[in-house]
Parts: C-alpha cells; structure tokens; sequence
C-alpha cells in the first residue's frame, strides 16, 4: 500500500523503520514542526523528520494538520492509509477519510483502557501489571475507534515509563506491519471497543511529577518511575527542586517521617507514609545526575532537614 506516516517522536522511529524496510510504499511523513531543544534551545527537527530526510522522503510540517495546504497535499498523496504514532495533533475529522482505508493508530495500551496521551505513564502510576498495544482506526472521538489488533506487555517491578515505552514500541512495529498487511489484503476485521473499562489518560504535568512523601512508599515509587524519564519526578530541598530517579524501598525503617532525610555513608534514605525509601539518582537544579549518597555529601543535609511537603 501507498502510505502517510505520521509520528514525531523516538517512539514512532521503530514503526517508521518497519514500514521503510517493508513491501509497502511510504510517500510522505507527516510530523511536527522543528521545536527548541537544548541547553542552546535550538530549532531541532524532530526524530521521525531527521530518519525520513536521511531516506529522502518528503517530510511534511504544518503547524497545524488543520491547514488547508495540508489537506490539499493530503489529496495529492493519493494515499491508501495513514499509519500514526504518537503524531501529536489531532487529525481533523473532514480528513479522516481521505486515505482510502482511513488513519491507523498505534497506542501504548488495551483499549479502552488508558486513552489519552499518557498511557504508558498513567499505567505504572496507578500499578497496573500487565499493558500492551493496540492498533485502531482513527475516528473523531478520542482513541475511541475500532480495533484491529492488540498485543500484551507485562509490566516489571522496577520498569521506568521510558522503559516500558521502549520495548512497547519496539513490539508495536510489528503489530502495526502485521495490520497494515492484513488491510491490504482484505483479512482486517476491526471491532468497536468494549463500553465496560474506559480509563483516561491525560498528560502529566511538572506539577503531577512531584514526590508525595506522605503517600506509602509503594505510591512514590510508582509515580517516581511513571515520571521518568518525562515529565521527570522531582522534590523540593531548602526551597529549590532537585530532580529524583527510581527508588528502593526498606521496609525495615519505618522511623522516618514522611521526608525526612537520612544520609549514611553510601546511600540515602527518604521517609514516607509507609516505610523509608533509598534514593536512586538525583539532579540539583542545574547540575548534571549523580548518586544520592554524592548529593548529600555535597548539600549535607542536617538533622531534622527533609524534603518539603507537595
């Protein structure tokens, strides 16, 4: 078939390099525009644009797919579908059916689950065990359409957002070869999604990502790996905020108040509602990553110093 891929992010790159290496024909790519990036912010393609201009692929960029330079580009594309990952913009209605077989979507969950533009985020927060992908025709409402495949992804322990989102799109680049394959044969049988189960998955914001060490332990260290490596969780020391990675729980100590800090010779230890926690990694506003037990050494928290409260 005759494609527009749509996809701005690393996590679209997988299926965009499934689709080049396939028997079917990419046109164009639809992504957005160049956005600041860097200490410099400097306008910097996005990943998907830099992968189709190294394939000499025509890369489209309306700020906005609403544009009607856009639709009239759409219409002289020809297209038979328009696979998207993680494009970014709502694709307007009054173009959804100008692919021939329409726009196929791949989401990181099983719809119904988990709609919106965090559900891989929302699904470790809110300790789900098992997820998955699931590819569906796009329609006006939002990741409501139907089905045409699903595959399941075990969460483990200790996944970050990042990794699980990793292996998902990995995975998920196949799934959506193995749909397009079956569209264009005519095997596809989409199904409307299940009323029972819908959950919404909004963006996370900076101000969801800071640490609620007044929550069980189990609770941080969910929201803390939901939120790595975006929107990156934090906490707030001697009124500046300092950048926290994964955790490990002790359940032995259960002495600390919530934020209360204890540093030890090689680690540090966090108070939570539950039991005390080990600091992973941490970034001081402005600096670069490094170990707790180094921070500590560095900012010397006294006793009695915590990490203020949410």
């Amino acid at each position: 078939m005759r494609l527009l891929f749509a996809g701005t992010p690393e996590v679209a790159l997988p299926t965009l390099t499934a689709l080049l290496g396939s028997h079917h024909e990419v046109a164009a790519v639809l992504t957005r525009p160049a956005a600041p990036a860097g200490r410099g912010r400097v306008l910097t393609p996005s990943p998907v644009a830099r992968l189709a201009e190294e394939h000499g692929l025509e890369v489209l960029t309306p700020a906005s797919p609403r544009e009607p330079a856009f639709a009239e580009r759409l219409r002289g594309l020809d297209v038979d579908c328009a696979p998207v990952v993680a494009y970014g913009a709502l694709v307007p209605a009054a173009l959804l059916d100008l692919p021939t077989h329409g726009w196929v979507n791949l989401h990181f969950s099983l719809l119904p689950a988990w709609r919106g533009a965090a559900p891989v985020q929302h699904a470790i927060l809110h300790g789900d065990q098992v997820t998955g992908a699931t590819t569906f025709r796009l329609e006006a409402g939002l990741d409501t359409g139907p089905v045409y495949g699903v595959q399941t992804e075990h969460i483990r322990p200790r996944d970050t957002s990042g990794d699980l989102l990793a292996r998902l799109a990995a995975s998920g680049a196949h799934l959506m070869l193995a749909t397009l394959d079956a569209i264009e044969s005519g095997a596809a049988r989409p199904h409307p999604q299940e009323a029972d189960g819908v959950s919404l998955a909004p963006r996370l914001t900076t101000a969801d990502a800071r640490v609620r060490w007044a929550h069980p332990a189990l609770a941080v260290d969910r929201r803390i790996r939901a939120c790595t490596p975006a929107p990156g969780a934090w906490a707030s020391f001697r009124g500046a905020r300092v950048k926290v990675g994964p955790v490990e729980p002790r359940p032995d100590r259960t002495d600390l108040a919530p934020g209360d800090i204890v540093a030890e010779r090689d680690q540090v230890l966090v108070g939570t509602g539950s039991h005390a926690v080990v600091l992973g990694d941490v970034a001081p506003a402005g600096k670069a990553w490094m170990p707790a037990a180094a921070w500590a050494r560095g900012a010397r928290p006294g006793a009695g110093e915590r990490f203020e409260d949410a």
